[in-house]
């Protein structure tokens, strides 16, 4: 392990990916990596650009498909130490980047801190959030981010500022490699009237969509104006199936997996769903899952 000597304790050789993300899908890493501080990360960040090892960063693996190969290079992971705290403050919250998004809107109630009620609901990392500017019909993160810090590929850390951050569906401007955290603006509020919105959603999405199952949640990108979710049923793609996986009953944008799914099965169904999508209504989907 001469790349990562005197870092042992943090980094494992060849470690399993599937049990690390919500698919349950997927071969090893290489390198998994999980840095405590951001002085550790620095480290790591500055040896494998000195060794051109690549670097993936992986959060709660909620929108997250591995190849059965598994992925070369380091797989960081930001969820221990420093990089899982919570903080609030004056006008809001800070949350680190590994800091898990469900357990943040439900600190937030307790405080009476209105603004996060949106991302009820939606599983992931704080940075994986931001990353992809999670959200959904009640609203997006970006709208209430003050501040990302984030780290370059040199290991420089800097922040970004409101002003030049821009959010776009399921996207934003950020190119560093790494999130850090965010700041978050939020409003004083009666708690019982938060928790009450966070129930309302909560159904809402209980009732829509597969939640407890192995998915990857949505997996297109609803096109301008319309629908992945409406364009997949109409296509009569309900229930298809291609080895283990197969397109929900309940919501059409999700893909479920059982035991013995392999990621060649999701692939393989992305692609026959894509077509027919295409053939019946000549619009092309595009992942919003990301694939390794």
């Amino acid at each position: 392990m001469k790349l990562f000597a005197g870092l042992e304790k943090i980094v494992k050789r060849d470690h399993p990916l599937a049990p690390e993300t919500w698919l349950r899908i997927g071969g090893p890493a290489e390198w998994l990596v999980e840095p405590h501080t951001v002085e550790q990360l620095r480290e790591v960040v500055r040896r494998c650009r000195g060794e051109s090892v690549p670097i993936r960063v992986l959060g709660k693996g909620a929108n997250l498909l591995v190849d059965d190969a598994g992925v070369k290079g380091a797989v960081i992971r930001l969820h221990r130490g420093q990089f899982d705290q919570v903080e609030l403050t004056d006008q809001g919250v800070r949350a680190w980047a590994g800091a898990d998004m469900g357990k943040l809107v439900l600190r937030c109630v307790r405080d009476g801190r209105s603004g996060l009620e949106a991302l009820t609901g939606i599983p992931g990392s704080i940075g994986g959030c931001v990353r992809m500017n999670a959200g959904g019909v009640f609203g997006d993160i970006g709208n209430t981010i003050e501040t990302v810090d984030v780290m370059s590929a040199d290991g420089e850390v800097f922040t970004r500022y409101r002003g030049d951050l821009a959010f776009a569906y399921r996207s934003t401007n950020i190119t560093a490699p790494l999130i850090l955290g965010a700041e978050f603006k939020l409003s004083e509020d009666d708690p019982h009237r938060i928790l009450k919105q966070v129930k309302q959603i909560w159904m809402y999405k209980k009732n829509t969509q597969p939640l407890g199952s192995r998915n990857a949640g949505c997996i297109f990108k609803n096109p301008r104006g319309l629908s992945a979710g409406a364009l997949i049923d109409r296509a009569g793609l309900k229930g298809k199936r291609v080895g283990g996986a197969h397109v929900s009953q309940k919501h059409a944008n999700f893909i479920l997996a059982d035991n013995g799914t392999r990621a060649t099965d999701v692939l393989k169904l992305i692609n026959v769903i894509r077509e027919a999508v295409y053939k019946k209504n000549e619009v092309y989907l595009e992942l919003e899952i990301e694939v390794w």
